[in-house]
């Protein structure tokens, strides 16, 4: 049975195309009972959604994904839990935002030398309110014609090496866990099998993670193929981390996987939420205990 907790979805505020209202929406409708909303570097859409999962009887868990730049490469660390409030969190977003201006300049830049045009202005009509983010790019990109789909996009332009890309520095691991702790929130390893790092810089990464204080990582995401699953299930075990299971999701037509679709996490895994007042009286795998 698909589970009913969706920890990674974004909206409308950073790089979805659903507003959150209409997020959470879509969520209650595909089975899901614990939503938390993480959008990358902004936190501006939460009480949106927690207005609407309170009317939609969908609990509501405030988070954000954060960019960072690890060894000169891109991973994203999400918070569960963070407190909007928190100055060091909200002040270190809004310069990761800041950041995003000069960064989409630069994509820019990189496509007009291949002759292709008003890719910022075009980007920028897709960001209906927030940030500016590569899916925003690559929806013009398509709108354009030069890619079939998003993920077409991505094979032939702005990564590392194509057309489009932009060198980019963001938060150092160290602070974006930090913010999140800071804040009273959970720091997790967003999709780790993204991130094509070999098994020796994964676990340097695992390693430092859980140092500087990360407690979880995405071991059900919607970008992990059924072989990733076990074995970051074995790595959250190994690194003594908990596991959390999020779809991704990003709108119709723009995701891995719907939600209300994810697979169970594997036996043996300690949910992220396990100890959740909002979760008691569900066992481990996120489904309602029912009394003999």
């Amino acid at each position: 049975m698909p589970s009913q907790i969706d920890l990674h979805s974004h909206s409308t505020v950073s790089d979805g195309t659903l507003p959150p209202a209409e997020l959470v929406a879509h969520a209650a409708a595909r089975g899901v009972r614990v939503l938390a909303l993480t959008d990358h570097d902004d936190l501006d859409g939460l009480e949106e959604a927690a207005t609407a999962a309170a009317a939609a009887g969908v609990t509501f868990i405030n988070g954000v994904e954060i960019s960072v730049t690890w060894h000169k490469r891109t991973i994203h660390v999400v918070g569960l839990k963070v407190s909007p409030g928190y100055a060091p969190l909200a002040e270190g977003l809004r310069q990761l935002r800041e950041g995003r201006h000069e960064r989409a300049r630069g994509m820019a830049a990189s496509l007009d030398g291949v002759g292709i045009t008003g890719s910022l202005e075009g980007a920028y009509e897709h960001a209906k309110r927030g940030i500016i983010s590569r899916s925003h790019f690559a929806r013009f990109l398509v709108e354009r014609g030069h890619a079939k789909d998003v993920g077409a996009v991505f094979k032939k332009f702005l990564v590392k090496g194509k057309p489009g890309y932009f060198e980019h520095r963001w938060a150092s691991l160290e602070d974006a866990v930090g913010w999140i702790t800071g804040s009273g929130g959970i720091a997790v390893l967003a999709h780790p099998g993204r991130y094509d790092l070999g098994k020796t810089n994964m676990l340097t990464l695992l390693h430092e993670f859980r140092e500087l204080g990360g407690k979880a990582v995405e071991v059900v995401t919607g970008s992990h193929t059924p072989e990733m699953v076990p074995h970051f299930a074995r790595l959250a075990h190994q690194f003594d981390l908990l596991a959390s299971a999020g779809s991704d999701y990003h709108g119709p037509g723009q995701t891995y996987l719907d939600m209300g679709r994810l697979p169970e996490l594997p036996h043996g895994c300690v949910p992220v939420w396990h100890d959740w007042p909002e979760c008691a009286g569900w066992d481990i795998q996120g489904e309602v205990v029912r009394a003999a």
